[in-house]
């Protein structure tokens, strides 16, 4: 039996112990996709859920900064990897292997394939309601290993900002997952408006529409709409996910959001 064989059996072993999976993705970088997929996790966890983040993106990890567990190292249990719990989320990310910072991963296809695969069956993920998987801007071979092994995936979640070119990009994501007979849970728009502080008017700095626009043509539900606010970026890079620590607008917003995943995948 070949290691790929032995660990794609560990997989199917470890997603007995999984109900649902969530692939957070977005063809367009720049849209916050990593922080709707942390502050997704922080909801359903709020919501009293059991819940795991993983994170799929090996070049650009972030994920383990917004939800603030940098202090919260990996341990081992025999053979297997305890990932660390941060504001009640159990979480893995390429970052928590690496012996240095800021460091170069430079992988090609099969490397990434191999690590995915590992970062589910050797890691003592638990009893999850949801695994929430935080996947790279594209569609290349993260979300496609991905969609290709995990069975207990109950669909992708599309993250866009209301500008044409991020449009044009989540069209691609969109074709993407139907040609993989995915499901596709719904459209969340980030970044879709800006509120004065002083006349508190909406501005639509990145566009308006993009979202219901998206929704339409394609006939999907559009979930949120998250406003942009200085205080989620001032938030996230101080590992504070604004699902718990943010302005009531913001958390309602992705409470919501959590709520209707839920409503949408248990029914």
């Amino acid at each position: 039996m070949s290691n790929i064989q032995e660990v794609k059996e560990k997989v199917n072993k470890k997603l007995e112990d999984i109900e649902n999976v969530i692939l957070v993705m977005s063809g367009k970088g720049g849209v916050g996709k990593t922080t709707v997929a942390v502050n997704l996790a922080v909801s359903l966890a709020l919501l009293g859920k059991k819940v795991g983040l993983l994170e799929v993106d090996l070049h650009g990890p972030d994920v383990v900064r917004m939800l603030g567990g940098e202090k919260f190292p990996l341990t081992q249990v025999g053979d297997e990897i305890v990932p660390p719990e941060v504001h009640g989320i159990r979480v893995i990310s390429i970052s928590q292997f690496l012996n240095e910072g800021n460091v170069a991963v430079i992988w090609r296809g099969p490397l990434k394939t191999g690590a995915i695969l590992q970062f589910i069956g050797d890691v003592a993920w638990g009893n999850l309601d949801y695994l929430v998987v935080d996947a790279p801007p594209g569609t290349g071979d993260e979300p496609l290993t991905v969609i290709q092994n995990i069975s207990k995936l109950r669909g992708a979640l599309l993250v866009t900002s209301p500008s044409v070119v991020s449009q044009d990009d989540v069209e691609r994501a969109i074709d993407f997952v139907k040609k993989m007979n995915v499901d596709i849970l719904g459209i969340v728009e980030n970044m879709s408006y800006f509120i004065c502080p002083n006349c508190k008017s909406k501005h639509f700095i990145f566009g308006e529409g993009g979202g219901k626009s998206l929704s339409e043509r394609f006939n999907l539900d559009l979930l949120a709409q998250i406003p942009l606010d200085s205080s989620i970026r001032e938030n996230m890079d101080k590992g504070r996910p604004v699902a718990y620590f943010g302005l009531p607008e913001i958390s309602d917003a992705y409470m919501n959001l959590a709520q209707k995943l839920i409503e949408k995948i248990e029914q």
